[in-house]
């Protein structure tokens, strides 16, 4: 995870800001409005940073998604005095049931310490929540608006972006100047590539599908199934409020797995018998399944190039035993304004933030790629479910673990020890 200079040519350089007398500058430009950059831009706008956000895409705009929200997703949104009551969809849910490849189903309740530990939310209505919280913050956002170059100097990153919406425009690109540049656009990440072209895949492959007309558990439960033809991976159905239910699964990316079987999977995961007795013999698509990758080697990923911070998808932070994404993201572009705001040269930015993801995800990640090979068996899928299922405690505690109530590898970690660190309430969000 070392800084890499951009186009070999960047130094640790001063970051002071643009000239004041550029109408085109600001300190701080972000690249992606999905949770990551979202979280960015407020924490910089709260700090008094002048920030300008852009995406290609117009919101509201679906992401493909499981939809869920983990506890640190929660208290994460939480900080930064996000409203639920914004998202039409949003569930809270009190527990999960889990079912082995051999194993019967088993509920696992959350704590009623006290707080939300875990919800659904749809994506399109959930990340346009966020985009509207940030332009209420006064934070600038341009949309329909894609990045198509970005070249360093000794003061600041000069990023050259179109209009995305206008199709066959031959107009010059605009210009924009920023002492920083956080990059939370994805998966796929054009500034990246822009800089750092690679053919990286992810290691997850992950779809999912609306399901209306639910009329089993699945309407009112979370459920997760650990199929023997999905490990190391598993399947989910999550009710949302409006009443329908996402349907998906993840599984680990592999030589062995071609497209024509990723098909079959799909076509076939509404028709498992305890899929359809879950969601009930009147439920059916409510539109086509989607597909998409889930990247997750935050371990070694590329974390800054010069005066760019990457964070999020961008960054590979996702969890690779479960494939959630949504609170790292917000961790990550927390953590990369966070840098910013401290000051310092490009080079100090960039190591304080390094310093942060490596103290606060790496560690969790190494553990949870432990976990994942233990699950990738069927004997030992369903060993770890009876042994977390063995007692109430088991199971209470294995919803928090799961929901990253505290972090995955807490236990080994003695610096992050802290009072009441299993037992502490969920979020509370200001004026619930």
């Amino acid at each position: 995870m070392a800084d890499r200079p951009a186009n070999g040519a960047v130094t640790a350089v001063d970051s002071s800001r643009p000239s004041d007398d550029d109408p085109t500058a600001v300190d701080v430009l972000i690249v992606g409005a999905g949770p990551a950059g979202c979280a960015a831009a407020l924490t910089l706008a709260a700090a008094g940073v002048t920030v300008q956000v852009v995406d290609k895409a117009t919101f509201p705009r679906d992401k493909i998604c499981g939809d869920g929200l983990t506890t640190l997703a929660l208290r994460l949104l939480a900080d930064l005095d996000f409203d639920p009551a914004t998202v039409p969809s949003w569930r809270v849910v009190d527990d999960c049931t889990v079912r082995g490849p051999s194993t019967a189903a088993i509920r696992f309740p959350l704590p009623d310490s006290g707080g939300d530990f875990a919800a659904i939310a749809r994506r399109s209505e959930f990340d346009h929540a966020l985009v509207q919280q940030v332009i209420a913050a006064g934070v600038p956002v341009r949309q329909a608006c894609a990045v198509t170059g970005i070249e360093h100097d000794g003061t600041a990153a000069t990023v050259a972006m179109v209009d995305s919406g206008a199709s066959g425009s031959v107009r010059a690109p605009d210009l924009i100047r920023a002492r920083q540049v956080i990059a939370a656009d994805g998966m796929w990440s054009p500034v990246r590539k822009l800089l750092e072209p690679d053919g990286y895949r992810g290691e997850w492959h992950a779809w999912r599908q609306y399901i209306d007309g639910v009329t089993g558990p699945a309407a009112d439960e979370l459920l997760v199934w650990f199929d023997a033809d999905l490990l190391p991976g598993y399947a989910w159905a999550f009710p949302l409020a409006d009443g329908r239910v996402n349907l998906g699964f993840g599984v680990m990316r592999s030589a062995d797995r071609k497209g024509a079987d990723l098909r079959a999977l799909a076509d076939g995961l509404i028709d498992r018998p305890h899929v359809r007795a879950a969601l009930g013999a009147d439920a059916r698509p409510e539109s086509p399944g989607r597909s998409w990758p889930i990247p997750a080697r935050i371990d070694e990923a590329t974390l800054s190039i010069g005066r760019v911070l990457f964070v999020g998808d961008a960054a590979a932070a996702t969890d690779p035993m479960t494939g959630e994404g949504i609170g790292q993201a917000l961790l990550t572009g927390r953590r990369a304004a966070e840098a910013i705001i401290a000051g310092g040269t490009a080079a100090e930015v960039a190591d304080r933030y390094r310093a942060e993801v490596r103290s606060e995800l790496v560690a969790d990640h190494k553990m949870a790629v432990v976990l994942g090979h233990m699950l990738a068996r069927g004997w030992g899928a369903d060993l770890a479910v009876r042994i977390v299922g063995s007692t109430a405690w088991t199971r209470r505690n294995f919803a928090r673990w799961l929901f990253e109530d505290y972090p995955r590898a807490l236990v080994f970690t003695p610096r992050r020890w802290r009072r009441r660190m299993f037992t502490g309430p969920g979020a509370r969000f200001p004026g619930v």
